[in-house]
């Protein structure tokens, strides 16, 4: 049975693949660790379980993200809860939050835009950061408000397009010690090269940005930064790696010091830092 539904994963994914994605359903469904594979405990499952992880396996082997079939994903050794309406959190973004707490101290005020999930500003606000997040997606916020209910964390939710460069409300005051995002990046040029169960899965609304405008977040928020960022605050960004120089060239052009663009666990440029310089 079990070799019978890794063969049904590889009608999709390599063996490897196929191998680390039941690994996963049956750590995080079922309880198992791969030793207790190795010892074939996923063999004597009950029979209600065994039904669930045949639909588990049916759709995951139709190419829907199995952190939307699980309803979960960990980042920075934290589960978050994740579904259809909210971008999954990659593993390079947890370098963004690493860079954020090697440059500011805790307890400061950070912004976090185009939150999603929330997994950068409930990290963040765990670690004794005091975090205001917005997204435009009232679903995303949904999410992220669950997820900051179930892992005890305190931050303020605020529904905001960041292109109209409106005011945050909340309980944090309008000038923040850093602004943190992982805003939309990939052009929709882009879509033949990513992957299936990226392109008809996640939300579009938090992927893609216009061929013609690649750097419009970055824009929108460095123009906020402007006006909401402290003297000396800090922005902190990830990006598309084909646009990583272009968003240090722009942060430059709008007065920014001190920019430095940092490399991902993959070598590839991927996250920019930028001063507020003093008026």
């Amino acid at each position: 049975m079990v070799y019978e539904r890794l063969h049904q994963l590889q009608q999709r994914y390599d063996y490897g693949e196929a191998r680390a994605l039941y690994e996963l359903v049956m750590q995080r469904r079922f309880g198992l660790s791969r030793a207790d594979i190795l010892l074939g405990k996923d063999t004597i499952l009950s029979a209600d379980d065994k039904a669930e992880l045949q639909i588990i396996i049916d759709r995951i082997a139709k190419g829907e993200p199995v952190q939307y079939v699980l309803g979960s994903e960990e980042f920075c050794g934290r589960l978050f809860l994740v579904g259809p309406g909210v971008l999954i959190p990659r593993p390079e973004t947890q370098q963004l939050v690493q860079l954020v707490q090697q440059h500011i101290a805790s307890g400061s005020n950070v912004l976090d835009v185009g939150t999603g999930s929330g997994c950068i500003a409930i990290t963040l606000a765990l670690a004794g950061y005091r975090l205001t997040a917005s997204d435009v997606s009232e679903k995303a916020l949904d999410y992220a408000r669950r997820n900051a209910r179930r892992l005890g964390a305190e931050v303020d939710f605020v529904q905001e397009d960041i292109t109209a460069c409106a005011q945050l409300p909340g309980s944090c005051p309008s000038q923040f010690d850093a602004i943190v995002s992982n805003p939309p990046y990939v052009c929709r040029k882009e879509t033949a090269a990513m992957d299936e169960n990226v392109l008809h899965y996640e939300p579009h609304l938090a992927l893609f940005v216009p061929d013609d405008d690649p750097l419009l977040f970055y824009r929108a928020i460095a123009d906020y930064g402007q006006l909401h960022l402290v003297d000396n605050g800090w922005l902190f960004f990830e990006t598309n790696r084909a646009f990583t120089g272009q968003v240090g060239e722009l942060l430059r052009q709008k007065g920014y010091m001190n920019i430095v663009i940092v490399k991902d666990q993959y070598d590839n440029e991927r996250f920019v830092c930028a001063l507020k310089s003093e008026k």
